[in-house]
């Protein structure tokens, strides 16, 4: 791995909510963001303090000057007392060069020991956390950060245009994932004789988390096209993966809708096993109007797999505008139900799409791992050189 040349960091800070236990977006982005640091400056010492995960996973590798701090063994009431007497405590008394929150919620803290201390700091925004703010400590902490990351231009812009914020710190530094881990194969048969399906069938799929708060990723409305779907393509089938609170309102949809016989809902898919379910899909589809981001549209290009999400949100950016899949109206059941007619009989406008193979070359060149890290790499790299007084680093050390 490259290493920058600039060797001034001798102490970074990094607050996560966490990166082992349970792996959200924000999680794996921080797990992304951490390996990228310690890639590009082995010999700096770093402090990672986690609110939700109470330990390291056993074969877990870190570099030896990376130390965890954890707070998740705390009951909930008392848990982020605790990760804030933690980072405070810290920040007082080890005073980093640099302090890089993951999670906008954590930034007060930051603002307060740069107030107190000078300590720079950065914040990651994500998407809904960020939009339509209105919490004056959250939006002062936003103002006085050295630096934005923001996930997507998406939420880039949406941030410049609610807040009063300096666009030049403002960046963005959009998701990435393993492209290892999500390769083109064929219709895995363990999976097909699972769900009782034929090789030749069909198949629409969504990786979502099923919660009530999350609804706005439209596997609902899916569910709402399907019977259009149908009538078009009588033997598609719908696959949702996932978990979570929202499951018996979507078990009414597929009652109401009478899909009993073409969807499946598979639960809780492990990680070694989520490739295999995008390999069993003819088309990726999560039409959802308040993402960020979304991780899982990359993992289904790099799959190969034709993609839909909506024209509202990150989404945007992970498809690239449309150069890489297809964007709809998330709102749309008409324009839903059609677009994955067309995608499913080879006729949807962009031929890219049934192009496997260019479909992963073009999303690991634009999102993957060794991109993330050399973005990363020239932000760090800008703040050091920068003569300006409000963005130049200062090594406190």
């Amino acid at each position: 791995m490259e290493k920058h040349k600039c060797q001034k960091y001798k102490k970074i800070s990094l607050w996560f909510p966490g990166i082992f236990e349970f792996k959200g977006g924000i999680q794996v982005y921080s797990a992304f963001l951490l390996e990228a640091l310690q890639n590009l400056y082995p010999q700096v010492d770093y402090n990672i303090f986690l609110k939700q995960d109470t330990r390291c996973p056993p074969k877990s590798f870190f570099k030896a000057n990376t130390q965890f701090y954890f707070a998740g063994t705390w009951s909930l009431p008392l848990r982020t007392i605790v990760f804030a007497a933690q980072i405070l405590g810290y920040g007082i008394q080890q005073n980093p060069n640099l302090i890089i929150s993951s999670h906008l919620n954590f930034s007060v803290a930051a603002y307060l020991l740069k107030r107190l201390f000078g300590i720079p700091y950065w914040v990651v925004v994500h998407g809904i956390e960020v939009w339509n703010l209105e919490n004056s400590n959250l939006q002062s902490a936003l103002h006085h950060a050295d630096r934005i990351l923001a996930v997507s231009q998406h939420t880039r812009d949406r941030l410049l245009q609610e807040q009063n914020l300096d666009p030049d710190k403002v960046v963005v530094l959009p998701n990435t994932f393993n492209a290892d881990d999500f390769q083109i194969a064929p219709k895995p048969d363990n999976l097909l004789k699972r769900y009782g399906l034929k090789p030749e069938q069909p198949i629409i799929l969504t990786v979502a988390r099923l919660s009530q708060l999350e609804q706005y990723k439209g596997y609902d409305k899916i569910l709402a096209a399907l019977p259009q779907i149908r009538q078009a393509i009588p033997n598609i089938h719908y696959v949702l993966v996932g978990k979570g609170d929202d499951q018996p309102r979507i078990e009414q949809l597929i009652s109401k809708y009478k899909l009993q016989d073409c969807v499946t809902l598979t639960g809780f898919v492990s990680d070694e096993e989520l490739s295999s379910h995008y390999h069993l899909c003819d088309i990726f589809a999560m039409p959802s109007k308040a993402e960020g981001f979304g991780i899982v549209y990359l993992e289904a290009l790099a799959c190969g797999k034709p993609t839909l999400g909506g024209n509202q949100d990150g989404a945007k950016d992970a498809l690239c505008q449309g150069e890489l899949g297809a964007l709809v109206d998330p709102d749309d059941i008409e324009a839903i139900a059609q677009t994955i007619i067309q995608i499913l009989q080879s006729t949807y406008s962009n031929p890219l799409i049934y192009q496997p193979e260019a479909l992963r070359e073009n999303v690991i060149k634009q999102f993957g791992f060794e991109q993330f890290q050399k973005t990363l790499g020239n932000y760090l790299e800008q703040d050091f050189i920068s003569t300006s007084s409000q963005r130049k680093l200062i090594n406190h050390v």
